[in-house]
């Protein structure tokens, strides 16, 4: 399934790291991590796939992901001095950890039905921002077995 796709593939060397530069650059981890499933399955990438894609991931990324995201944030340095809002903090990250899973649960359920076949399949060039070198670590790391 997506997410212990995800999960194993964000789990290689320097993955972490590209994905949170990759976020701070503006781009939708979530739908990286879908695209690169997509990708590694055969499935082709079409347009109207793309915007089915986000037409799911945008309002959740901007109305629940974001915002428990700015939070946990924003905590950082209080939290750095305070036990009870340092536990408070803690617990914002890991319903923003259970929102990204929501979210992959919703894109796998949208996209699981899309068949393997012939095409453009690099997802990752059509969901990037721009090519860098975050989106070729996440792809060196879909070419390990």
């Amino acid at each position: 399934d997506l997410w212990n796709f995800a999960l194993e593939l964000y789990a290689r060397p320097g993955v972490e790291h590209a994905c949170l530069e990759l976020q701070e650059a503006g781009c939708d981890v979530c739908l990286l991590l879908t695209g690169a499933w997509l990708q590694r399955r055969g499935v082709r990438c079409l347009d109207e796939r793309l915007r089915a894609l986000r037409d799911v991931a945008v309002p959740w990324q901007r109305d629940v992901v974001s915002p428990l995201r700015q939070l946990r944030r924003d905590w950082r340095g209080a939290a750095s001095q305070d036990a009870a809002l340092a536990s408070l903090r803690e617990q914002i990250k890991q319903l923003e950890l259970h929102s990204e899973r929501v979210l992959l649960e919703r894109l796998q359920a949208l996209a699981e039905p899309w068949p393997s076949e012939a095409g453009d399949h690099d997802w990752l060039t059509h969901l990037g921002r721009q090519d860098s070198a975050a989106l070729h670590v996440l792809r060196g790391a879909m070419a390990q077995p």
